[in-house]
């Protein structure tokens, strides 16, 4: 294995910076090549950052150098580009979400176990301080029985956002809007924290935008196989956008995650290290962002996640989130999509 491990860009739309970015701070990492359907566009994105232009996906990965493929393409197309680059023998960063169908998302699985690669989805709010520091609460049991479990992504996104790509907004490659794209990462950490909920019932709406097909407006009612009951309200109407917030409650305990920050961290029974997670709390997330401007996150989620890739090939291990985890946002999201069409609760189910 070279030194240094090779990734290519494909797709060359806005986070596409983001990865490239992030990637000039991953030890061990290198950016060799990029691909995109617009010939024009991934000459000037290669240009930029001295790249390899490849021709075709197919020259793509032919590339000897190439051992790992982020995949920055509309969602409903990441199948397409992740089930080859597999089969080709690379390894596979892809953006969320994995893709918009379960069944696709698992040809990506399948792919990935017999051609014994890795395959991870880019959750990178689970990486942060906050986020874990959350969850070994919950799995220690400080919270007694849990109680409401809930997310909030009220975010804003201008109309011209959606204009901006014809594929914005659609079902077919957005694979949804408010849920599917921006409410998604709350949605897996939610999910994550404290597991999967076993019943949703869903409202959704467009309201404060025209020419897209998907929500703008969520509100979702959950259920839990423990107990709890909880609340997922998703939006991009919701001007001016607010942080995205993960709230946690308990008999015995409630946190509140506000991006990557704990606004609040109380329980009965107190320990030495509460005080000085409420003290770092005040300090500013590193991981997080973009409630009104999508360009406004920072790279650093990217650099960790890209680093325990790189980190995970080399120690022959499963990448800290594993393809298997990036299905289970997805498979909540069309739950939810089903009982808003249907007027009716939805189990969660594969």
């Amino acid at each position: 294995m070279p030194s240094d491990l090779g990734f290519a860009i494909v797709g060359v739309g806005m986070i596409a910076d983001f990865h490239a970015r992030a990637l000039m701070e991953v030890k061990g990492a290198k950016l060799v090549a990029a691909y995109s359907r617009s010939r024009e566009k991934t000459a000037a994105f290669a240009s930029k950052y001295n790249l390899w232009a490849a021709p075709s996906f197919e020259a793509l990965l032919a590339r000897k150098d190439v051992d790992i493929v982020c995949v920055t393409t509309p969602s409903g197309s990441h199948a397409e580009v992740a089930v080859p680059a597999l089969k080709a023998g690379k390894h596979v960063f892809c953006e969320k979400p994995l893709d918009i169908q379960l069944d696709r998302i698992d040809a990506m699985l399948k792919a990935a176990k017999k051609n014994k690669r890795l395959l991870t989805a880019i959750f990178q709010s689970r990486f942060g301080q906050g986020a874990k520091t959350l969850k070994k609460a919950v799995t220690e049991g400080r919270f007694g029985k849990l109680t409401l479990c809930d997310a909030y992504i009220k975010w804003w996104r201008t109309q011209e956002y959606y204009d901006s790509g014809a594929w914005r907004g659609t079902w077919d490659l957005d694979g949804g809007g408010a849920m599917m794209n921006q409410g998604i990462h709350a949605i897996d950490l939610l999910q994550w924290l404290v597991g999967m909920p076993s019943e949703v019932f869903a409202h959704t709406a467009t309201l404060a935008h025209s020419r897209i097909q998907v929500e703008d407006t969520a509100v979702i009612a959950l259920k839990y196989p423990h107990g709890a009951l909880g609340v997922i309200e998703g939006a991009t109407s919701a001007w001016p956008g607010f942080l995205k917030r993960i709230e946690v409650s308990g008999e015995k305990g409630s946190a509140i995650l506000e991006d990557d920050r704990l606004i609040f961290w109380k329980f009965d029974k107190e320990t030495p290290e509460d005080e000085a997670i409420r003290a770092r709390a005040l300090q500013t997330s590193s991981i997080g962002g973009g409630a009104s401007d999508p360009k406004a996150i920072s790279t650093e989620g990217h650099r960790v996640q890209m680093q325990d890739m790189v980190d995970a090939i080399r120690e022959n291990r499963p990448p800290t989130i594993p393809g298997e985890e990036g299905r289970k946002a997805v498979q909540l999201i069309l739950a939810i999509y089903k009982s808003a069409r249907t007027g009716r609760k939805v189990a969660v189910s594969g």
